[in-house]
């Protein structure tokens, strides 16, 4: 789930840096960016997959 929603942020940051826009001073590239890279680290370390480490 957690990479899903991080594929998107990264999509949407290159659409983005693509188009050399940005929404407001909060919703830039850099900021999708480092959303991404922490959904990405969720997901990477665990959480919002569907295997547990604990048996």
């Amino acid at each position: 789930m957690f990479a899903l929603l991080a594929a998107l942020l990264f999509l949407v940051a290159l659409v983005f840096a693509i188009g050399g826009y940005a929404v407001g001073a909060v919703l830039t590239v850099t900021t999708l960016t480092i959303a991404g890279a922490v959904f990405l680290a969720l997901h990477l370390g665990g959480y919002g997959t569907t295997w547990s480490l604990r048996k």
